[in-house]
């Protein structure tokens, strides 16, 4: 989305909070998802916790890591594919390296030492620190680094190395061995400190390979082609950056952003008193990889070389600072088209026997927010719909935006009790209200979730989920309404996760006449149903919205049309709180369905739009959806409670519990992601189990990146019929599911599964 006329912008992470890491150097860091995972490093000894930075919630956290923990190291290998992490190599000790491999599967906090068999054509790698670590597809290159070949323990007798080595990753966990390609073309010199990305543009997967430290800094920039194995030096345009070592590197689309490091004096500042050979560097330069044109972005400030020459480094923090201060040795990670680095070596500052590392965070701002996904529904009321939606990466705030919808020109078909559209009289009413309205809604039913699969493992009331009921939400965790913890150790033996929300609304037999002025503006503006009105709900730095109304233009012509033709984020003014303080409002009425859309909003200004949910607000007289749900695993089972409606407008008559299932047939009509149900419980009761036979039919539904599950839905009826149906998505291990068993071992699905819900 960014064009490339506006330059990345660097912002500073204020009010970080939880178990905050020291701060230390030759560290590393790898993202998965909105997580920042990072391990090793130190300064006053070597680290050996694994951190975790939440970028949404802006909350370090220490997982409950198991199996076999790795001692704490520094300049190692650190890669990550899915929800696994390799770490390779590095300092334990002082002059005392590994070359000890091991894994850890975030989705458990698992860590497993691997042992890939050696290659057919030569030894193992040895120990060393200084290497780096490259994925590639279901493949690592390892590179260089730096080896100690002295035989006295406390000896040093350093050793610079070339070599090269590929291992291939098994496809859920482990790997299958090392190799060592037969390369053309020369190769890089022999370096450690240097860094390593791959890309793949136009053309073959590429790796390349720049700076270091052989002696002396090195700025050279090798690539090479995966397909053909040859090495070759690219021609480069532009000012290529100075010599370094111990900086980072990170592709974030086509641009390779290469950060800080330790780089040369230049020339005309070597006559310092001091003698001074070496800085640290706070440039930050991007490599086009299609065009292979270097720019610099953030040019080493002059008066910086001046203070550290002077001064032995910066002194103290500075908050209002506009970009990170010069620094080697830190980390870096991208999380979507954001790139965050953290600490590192503050130059040549020393605390007694100690170095001074940086404390503080920052992150790249390169683009506008990425598409969102279509927003979710937590709870409909007569007046109310409490909607809520999916972070994204690089996004500080969002627009929410609403549309009456006209009403459906035909119902829409139900589901019988034996699975077959259309049939069942009795229970069409039921199931009438677990289907979405039709007439043009385009979000799926198995993406009425809000919650994430990976565990986080924190214990504060807003960082796990702990009970499932709609208030709590809305309330107790609203600070965090679509990033939720789902792991089970934080819970009660066996109880799994649960989120609650009104996906699907009551259908009457009579749709009232709407009142709704904004209807009544939206058919005077625009005849054509292409060019509706959208309304602003409001700009939100939250995940979630209790909508009770939305604004009316203040005139005719300020009415907010479709944002595809959005003009560049310099020339279009984002409305702010202020902005509304002058608009009428229109309140939300009762029966109506609602259209919904959400924008992410950064320094560049609104990204995409997303795709379009359809929400209705309930009738008086019918209940609300049940609430609180919960799901206990048994050995071959579930068991799944939930309470009465907080609404329930009149006696409740009976409850109705659906689940997903395979389809034995499918008709051209279906929406593509449309689930097929069949009614698994009927009673009064406010609970029921769920028997393997059951679960053996059960539709596994993976609209939800990374979020495969089975789905229920509750309802219930009262004197005026069945109101909106409380989903559930009971989250299943992904690994499980893609291993060669059908069947998982229920014994271990207290650590793996998890369920989110949604109404």
């Amino acid at each position: 989305m960014n064009t490339g006329a506006e330059e990345p912008q660097w912002r500073k992470v204020h009010s970080v909070t939880g178990v905050i890491p020291r701060s230390r150097h030759g560290h590393r860091a790898a993202a998965i998802r909105e997580l920042i995972v990072v391990f090793g490093g130190g300064n006053e000894g070597i680290a050996e916790d694994l951190h975790v930075y939440n970028t949404v919630s802006k909350q370090w956290f220490l997982p409950a890591v198991r199996g076999d923990i790795p001692s704490g190291c520094a300049a190692h290998g650190f890669v990550c594919e899915g929800t696994r992490i390799l770490v390779f190599g590095g300092m334990v000790e002082f002059g005392k390296y590994t070359n000890s491999l091991y894994e850890l599967q975030a989705s458990r906090w698992l860590w497993k030492k691997l042992k890939p068999r050696a290659p057919r054509n030569g030894l193992p790698p040895c120990p060393r620190i200084g290497h780096s670590l490259t994925l590639v597809g279901n493949k690592c290159y390892l590179f260089g680094g730096l080896a100690n070949d002295s035989e006295d323990a406390n000896g040093n007798v350093p050793r610079y190395m070339d070599d090269f080595y590929e291992l291939e990753l098994q496809s859920l966990s482990g790997t299958r061995g090392w190799s060592i390609p037969e390369t053309k073309g020369g190769g890089p010199s022999p370096r450690e400190s240097h860094t390593s990305v791959s890309y793949t543009g136009f053309g073959s997967p590429k790796l390349y390979i720049f700076g270091g430290m052989q002696g002396c800094r090195l700025d050279d920039l090798w690539q090479l082609d995966l397909d053909t194995m040859v090495w070759s030096m690219p021609e480069t345009r532009g000012s290529t950056p100075f010599p370094r070592s111990l900086h980072s590197a990170s592709v974030i689309g086509n641009r390779m952003y290469v950060f800080g490091g330790w780089i040369p004096v230049p020339e005309s500042d070597q006559h310092n008193a001091s003698g001074t050979e070496w800085i640290c560097s706070d440039a930050l330069s991007a490599l086009n990889l299609d065009t292979m044109s270097w720019q610099d972005l953030g040019p080493q400030q002059q008066d910086d070389i001046e203070s550290q020459l002077q001064n032995q480094g910066l002194q103290g923090d500075y908050p209002y600072a506009c970009s990170p201060r010069a620094r080697a040795g830190h980390c870096a990670a991208n999380v979507g088209s954001r790139l965050y680095i953290w600490s590192g070596r503050d130059g040549y500052r020393k605390s007694w026997n100690y170095q001074v590392c940086c404390k503080d965070l920052w992150y790249l701002e390169t683009d506008r927010p990425a598409l969102p996904e279509a927003p979710l529904l937590i709870k409909s009321t007569v007046s109310m719909l409490h909607v809520a939606w999916r972070p994204l990466a690089a996004a500080d705030c969002y627009i929410l935006q609403i549309q009456p919808a006209p009403p459906p020109a035909k119902p829409v078909d139900a589901t019988g009790t034996d699975g077959v559209e259309g049939k069942g009289q009795e229970a069409s009413a039921g199931v009438q209200s677990l289907q979405p309205q039709s007439g043009g809604t385009t979000n799926k039913e198995g993406e009425a979730s809000a919650q994430d699969a990976l565990p986080k493992q924190e214990t504060t009331a807003d960082s796990s989920i702990g009970s499932a009921d709609t208030k709590a939400q809305g309330e107790r965790n609203a600070r965090r309404e679509t990033e939720k913890d789902c792991d089970t150790n934080h819970r009660s033996a066996g109880q799994e996760a649960t989120e609650v929300s009104s996906s699907a609304q009551h259908q009457p037999e009579k749709q009232p006449a709407s009142v709704d002025k904004a209807t009544d503006f939206h058919a005077r503006t625009h005849q054509n149903p292409d060019e509706a009105v959208w309304f602003d709900v409001g700009v939100f730095k939250t995940l979630f919205s209790e909508v009770t109304h939305y604004f009316l233009p203040a005139d005719s012509d300020q009415a907010t049309a479709a944002i595809s033709s959005r003009p560049p984020s310099l020339q279009r003014k984002l409305p702010g709180p202020q902005d509304y303080q002058s608009r009428e409002k229109q309140e939300l009425a009762s029966g109506q369905t609602y259209r919904f859309r959400v924008a992410g909003i950064n320094y560049f200004g609104q990204g995409d739009i997303s795709t379009v949910s359809e929400f209705k607000t309930c009738l008086p007289g019918f209940p609300g959806a049940p609430s609180a749900v919960k799901i206990t695993k048994a050995n071959d089972s579930v068991h799944i409670t939930w309470d009465a409606p907080p609404s329930p407008s009149g006696r409740i008559l009976e409850y109705s519990m659906y689940m997903a299932v395979r389809k034995s047939r499918s008709t051209s009509s279906e929406r593509p992601g449309q689930l097929a149900f069949i009614r698994i419980y009927r009673g009064t009761k406010t609970s029921c189990s769920v028997s393997s036979t059951h679960l053996d039919n059960a539709q596994i539904d993976s609209s939800a990146s990374n979020r495969p599950a089975v789905v229920f839905r509750i309802a219930a009826k009262n004197e005026q019929g069945y109101g909106p149906a409380t989903q559930i998505r009971w989250i299943q291990d992904p690994i499980k599911l893609r291993a060669p068993t059908s069947k998982a071992d229920s014994n271990a699905g207290a650590d793996q599964d998890a369920a989110d819900s949604s109404s």
